[in-house]
């Protein structure tokens, strides 16, 4: 059984990892320029603890009604077949972008996350990535303080890390970004998914034959397939392929995204501990990115959100369309 192989750390939280080392050392230069006893409130606002899935952008006061909203709002008109239907149907629209395995997907997010679950300061990132459309090199990103227009970081790579010991960097090269090699009909990309599984780089000692023989595995296998580009035809399939999945359901009322766009939010099965939602504009039912939600003492909130703002292809790293 082969699996497409996916960093068991997202590249947003590898983005806000290193966007801590990042203003640490910035905080460090400020420090020994700055005279003794004048506090440095840039710290203050950017300690990261973690990060939970995708994560993303609204403002913090955005955030805030966003969180006291959640099922509070009237029932859904529409359910998730449906939304994930009209997806797929939006999604024959878009052009149909092609690349060589030398050139790059290019990928912008808005990330917004909270310092740790259920509290604590929110943090808004703008990250871009370059990622090998063939897989023969190794991913690249920079990122900034969404309050600070020239404050990106440099441009630097971004490998796995070691499953056994997060710390430590690999050295493999990471799978295509760029799946234009995928079914463009649900049953055939059902098919290939089962035979392809994403690999969940699952701790020592789990029960792999039991994960990955589990029936809701396709459907994880084909979410993960939204982190790189897929072709409108293949796209749609695989929204097709979602509308099936038992237990997905559509959270009632008014979306914002990370970017202030308006959406209807879907809510995925299978997490625990918390709740992930797929996000699609209101109105041409593109999709814009994803939120996330945690449980706590039965109260939900929000602690990440994630815009995805544009994708291209380009020919190098550090290149923009």
């Amino acid at each position: 059984m082969t699996k497409i192989e996916q960093a068991p750390h997202g590249f947003e939280e590898q983005l806000l990892t290193d966007l801590k080392a990042h203003v640490v050392r910035r905080s460090e230069t400020v420090s020994a320029a700055r005279p003794a006893g004048h506090p440095i409130r840039f710290l203050r606002g950017w300690r990261l603890a973690g990060a939970f899935g995708l994560a993303l952008a609204l403002t913090v006061g955005a955030l805030a009604v966003q969180t006291m909203g959640i099922g509070e709002q009237p029932p859904p008109t529409a359910n998730a077949s449906e939304i994930f239907r009209l997806a797929a149907e939006a999604a024959r629209q878009q052009p149909d972008l092609t690349a060589r395995p030398d050139q790059y997907v290019f990928t912008e997010v808005l990330a917004t996350l909270r310092e740790r679950p259920g509290g604590g300061p929110y943090t808004t990132v703008r990250g871009q990535r370059w990622e090998s459309a063939g897989g023969i090199a190794h991913t690249q990103g920079r990122y900034r303080p969404e309050s600070e227009p020239n404050g990106w970081s440099e441009l630097r790579v971004l490998r796995m890390g070691d499953p056994a010991d997060p710390r430590k960097e690999l050295d493999e090269l990471p799978s295509p970004a760029y799946h234009g090699d995928l079914p463009t009909d649900a049953d055939e990309l059902l098919r290939y998914l089962r035979e392809h599984p994403v690999d969940l780089h699952l701790p020592e000692g789990a029960d792999e034959e039991a994960v990955y023989g589990d029936e809701s595995m396709v459907y994880t296998t084909a979410r993960s397939m939204l982190d790189g580009y897929v072709p409108p035809r293949a796209l749609a399939a695989l929204y097709e392929l979602l509308a099936r999945q038992p237990g997905a359901v559509v959270i009632s009322g008014d979306v914002v995204d990370a970017a202030g766009r308006h959406g209807v939010a879907i809510r995925m099965p299978g997490v625990i501990g918390g709740n992930q939602d797929f996000i699609f504009d209101r109105d041409t039912h593109v999709y814009l990115g994803t939120r996330g939600t945690v449980v706590r003492d039965g109260k939900e909130s929000l602690y990440s959100a994630a815009a995805l703002l544009r994708v291209a292809i380009v020919d190098r790293p550090g290149q923009l369309p």
